[in-house]
């Protein structure tokens, strides 16, 4: 990558990480982290849904099982946090591979493979929700102690940093993916499998190492998630709402780009809390005017807020550019 595609990265994380030190309160840390942590899914997702065209209904099976081992090895086995969280990486990305591997060698795509990853994500929080290693529906709970060594910060400002190192790590990644031969291969499988297996390309390959590389951003948001909270069950770490989240984050932002998961979810998220307060005490109302606002965005953005004209040109060579490299 040259220092041009770099530059947009590093001023998005300046700004970001120039926001805690300006006084805000701590609901709305609350919120920046929140936010940071599901852009961090969203960009998970979209390695693999935006670039790959492998839409997935069932990311929580990588965020769970980051979260839940992360979370178990510091509770049941007295681990170190830095190495619980690598830990959690590694084993989503294993679940991931595993998920990929059945799925893909079956031949499933579209509505199938979807379907067959959520299926996985409720089998994994059913198991979690039973086993005793996960403290079953009980959950589990993690001990407060801040320090550097635990991942806890008395200070929330340096935990809002924290997630933004791996988010920056993530959009450096997606931009790397919109430069490279491997990119460019995977966006040629999701734009024509057949077509792209008859010039050469390993499809299987680099449908897996798409999934892994998806899982194990995802997995790394849900090790943060719970080393935030300090608490988990199965309905938070394998329920739906983090494989929705991770989802719409893209598809508002702007599916299949670098940035579109990081300014959905800040979009989504923002709208979220701007209803809720505006809504008041009235119960629901907020999500139906969220909802509304979601079913605008998709029906007049289909290509997300940064697929309006501004950026369009910018995408379309790109992905010109990338389909003459996977030639």
């Amino acid at each position: 990558m040259s220092a041009r595609d770099l530059l947009p990265v590093i001023l998005v994380l300046g700004v970001l990480a120039a926001l805690p030190f300006l006084g805000l309160s701590g609901s709305l840390l609350n919120f920046l982290v929140t936010t940071l942590i599901i852009a961090l899914a969203g960009l998970g997702w979209n390695v693999l849904g935006g670039f790959g065209g492998q839409y997935s209904f069932g990311h929580a099976a990588f965020f769970g099982s980051g979260a839940y081992a992360t979370a178990v090895l510091q509770v049941k086995f007295g681990w170190n946090a830095w190495g619980a969280l690598a830990a959690g990486i590694g084993l989503g990305t294993l679940v991931g591979l595993a998920i990929g591997y059945l799925s893909f060698r079956a031949g499933l795509r579209g509505s199938y493979f979807a379907l067959v990853t959520l299926a996985f994500a409720e089998v994994f929080r059913i198991l979690a929700n039973t086993a005793d290693i996960t403290g079953g529906a009980a959950g589990l709970l993690l001990k407060l102690q801040p320090g550097f060594a635990s991942l806890q910060f008395a200070d929330r400002r340096y935990f809002v940093l924290l997630v933004l190192a791996f988010v920056g790590l993530a959009l450096l990644a997606s931009r790397w993916l919109e430069r490279s031969r491997f990119g460019a291969h995977l966006i040629a499988v999701r734009e024509n499998e057949e077509a792209a297996r008859a010039l050469g390309v390993d499809a299987l390959a680099v449908k897996l190492r798409a999934i892994a590389l998806s899982a194990a951003i995802t997995a790394a948001a849900g090790g943060l998630y719970v080393q935030y909270f300090l608490y988990l069950d199965a309905g938070v770490a394998y329920g739906t709402w983090i494989s929705v989240e991770a989802l719409l984050a893209p598809i508002v932002g702007g599916i299949g780009t670098a940035f579109g998961p990081l300014v959905g979810a800040l979009a989504l998220q923002g709208l979220g809390e701007l209803t809720k307060h505006l809504a008041g005490g009235v119960p629901g109302v907020d999500l139906v005017v969220f909802g509304a606002c979601l079913i605008a965005v998709i029906a007049f953005a289909p290509q997300g807020l940064l697929g309006l004209r501004p950026f369009r040109r910018r995408r379309e060579a790109r992905d010109a550019r990338a389909a003459a490299m996977g030639a």
